[in-house]
């Protein structure tokens, strides 16, 4: 079904209008920005991964801000708790006596910082898994559902990893991108320097309601993905299978472990959002194509040997994927402007 231009400009303009206002105040990080918000609109969860100091958390709070939703921050420590993080039961007097009361933590919000994630241990981490799969907290038996919408945007340092907690491929999975955060251009820094007589870092306008923005969720789950693309998804995820019978020559060569099938969902969610953004209900290989490195990236685990050759990241993505055949000259495209 073709969908003209004008049924599709507002949801275009809205968006479009969501990364302007983050890019008035997160300087230098255009692809960064793109990311996130498509990140939030395809309903997932993504992890920041990038130096101190490159504005990972004034971008989340200006996610936030932007979008007209609530923003919670939760500083990860090794001695935090998973209760510090969901909330927890608490006696309270009442008419009636004594009753458990759940008092909600700092979960209950709609974009929820999680910082330096890989600081706090494995049980703490393991307690954003349900949350960010079934947008639910356990508590005893019973269930509390989160706000929506609902994303997690976690931030880790590549470069500082004593006292730190690796995630697990698992927990990985969960997020939709892995979004890397680079350094700001010297144009940009000029311009942060500059900055630095104001008393707090800026804060953008609310560009759309929170009605709005669910409206832009549901929007992107009807833009429509021909089958011969969902073909080339599936194609793509079989090819980093390093054991399965597609799997390519490079990925049974450089990876013990290929991507999910969630990664496939992941490019195809994501895939959404940049059509909708360009004014379209229904995806092109270009959006496929763009969404590959950021869905992928954490996905595949390198081979001993891969990591030691430091084929890694966006790297080993365009490694394995280089010999699959027929692929879309956009896909190709993407593969080779990958610096080895």
């Amino acid at each position: 079904m073709v969908t003209r231009m004008s049924e599709t400009a507002p949801a275009a303009k809205r968006i479009l209008a969501i990364e302007e206002a983050v890019r008035g105040t997160v300087l230098g990080q255009e692809g960064v920005i793109r990311e996130a918000v498509a990140c939030m609109l395809a309903g997932g969860h993504g992890l920041l991964e990038g130096p101190p100091g490159v504005a990972k958390t004034l971008l989340v709070k200006s996610l936030a801000a932007a979008a007209g939703i609530s923003f919670s921050r939760i500083q990860f420590t090794p001695d935090l708790l998973p209760a510090d993080i969901t909330g927890t039961e608490v006696i309270v007097d009442g008419a009636e006596g004594r009753r458990f009361e759940f008092r909600r933590g700092p979960l209950f919000g709609n974009v929820i910082l999680a910082d330096e994630i890989n600081r706090a241990t494995p049980r703490t981490q393991s307690a954003l898994i349900e949350a960010m799969a079934e947008g639910t907290v356990s508590s005893g038996t019973e269930r509390h559902h989160l706000p929506e919408p609902f994303t997690v945007l976690a931030t880790q340092n590549p470069v500082e990893m004593e006292g730190t907690f690796p995630l697990p491929e698992a927990q990985l999975d969960r997020f939709l991108l892995k979004i890397l955060v680079p350094a700001p251009d010297e144009e940009a820094l000029v311009t942060v320097f500059e900055r630095t007589s104001l008393a707090q870092a800026p804060v953008p306008e609310e560009v759309v309601t929170i009605d709005e923005l669910q409206a832009l969720i549901a929007e992107v789950r009807t833009v429509e993905i021909p089958e011969p693309l969902l073909r080339q998804v599936a194609r793509v995820i079989r090819a980093t299978d390093p054991t399965g019978p597609k799997g390519t020559d490079a990925a049974r060569r450089n990876l013990r472990l290929g991507a999910s099938p969630r990664g496939g969902e992941a490019i195809c969610r994501v895939a959404r959002v940049a059509a909708l953004r360009d004014g379209r209900h229904y995806v092109i290989p270009e959006d496929l194509a763009w969404a590959l490195k950021p869905a992928l990236r954490h996905r595949l685990l390198p081979s001993f040997e891969a990591e030691a050759r430091g084929l890694t990241g966006d790297a080993l993505v365009a490694d394995v994927l280089h010999d699959l055949p027929e692929l879309p000259a956009e896909v190709e495209a993407i593969l080779a402007a990958i610096d080895h």
